[in-house]
């Protein structure tokens, strides 16, 4: 609704992340389809890709890298684009690797995605991303998608458990792996230092806590993230 209200003629594409890196939100790809018709749709899925099983063919660009959910490490990643993207976008910066011709030639810009490259393509981080992705089309992001909504659910029960504020959606249609917890006002370093002290990586800012869970995770993590609400409910 609220992209709705904000099209007019001169919209001619729609960019959006797939999860807010801030909240959690998922984004609903397929209604934002039907709501922007024949606009680009392009989505930042570096917050979901691996961990949501979602519509990525109604988008005409993704983008996504695998140092998150893919556990591939910096320097991974790729941009997919449609057909109909590649006829209506035209690259306005790129690398040596993205042109064509000889050094004392004007380069050209090179056809289709290559014409966005920006660098040099890393043969080892090809190596780590090629090897994720194995991995994860072996199990299926369903299962992974699943996986994560049950360690979720466990997160929430330890928050309730001790007054913590979720400030991220409980709906699983609106939720991937981040929870975003809100500490009453003036303690969300005491529950950083909490976190710390139990070996719980989170991240604060803004007041809130935000804490990732993969499906790798495990009951003894948990067990360490409840330790960690322990401590924090008992400073004074």
């Amino acid at each position: 609704e609220l992209i709705r209200e904000r099209l007019t003629d001169e919209v001619t594409a729609v960019a959006v992340s797939l999860v807010d890196w801030r909240t959690g939100y998922l984004t609903d790809l397929a209604a934002i389809r039907e709501v922007i018709g024949d606009r680009l749709l392009i989505v930042d899925a570096i917050q979901g890709f691996g961990v949501v099983d979602a519509p990525y063919e109604v988008a005409d660009v993704v983008a996504t890298g695998g140092q998150k959910w893919l556990h591939a490490g910096w320097g991974t990643g790729f941009v997919a684009f449609s057909d109909r993207a590649l006829n209506r976008i035209r690259p306005a910066l790129s690398g040596p690797h993205g042109t064509s011709g000889w050094p004392t030639e004007v380069p050209a810009v090179r056809p289709a995605a290559a014409g966005f490259q920006m660098s040099r393509i890393d043969p080892v981080a090809q190596a780590r991303l090629a090897v994720s992705l194995e991995r994860l089309t072996a199990v299926g992001v369903a299962a992974v998608q699943e996986r994560v909504a049950d360690r979720v659910e466990r997160v929430f029960a330890i928050a309730d458990e001790f007054g913590l504020e979720v400030e991220s959606s409980r709906d699983p249609a609106e939720r991937a792996g981040i929870v975003v917890l809100r500490p009453t006002q003036g303690r969300v370093t005491a529950l950083s230092a909490a976190m710390h002290n139990h070996g719980v990586t989170a991240t604060t800012r803004l007041g809130v806590a935000r804490v990732s869970v993969f499906p790798s995770t495990t009951d003894e993590t948990l067990d360490m993230f409840r330790d960690a609400c322990v401590s924090y409910a008992t400073m004074q």
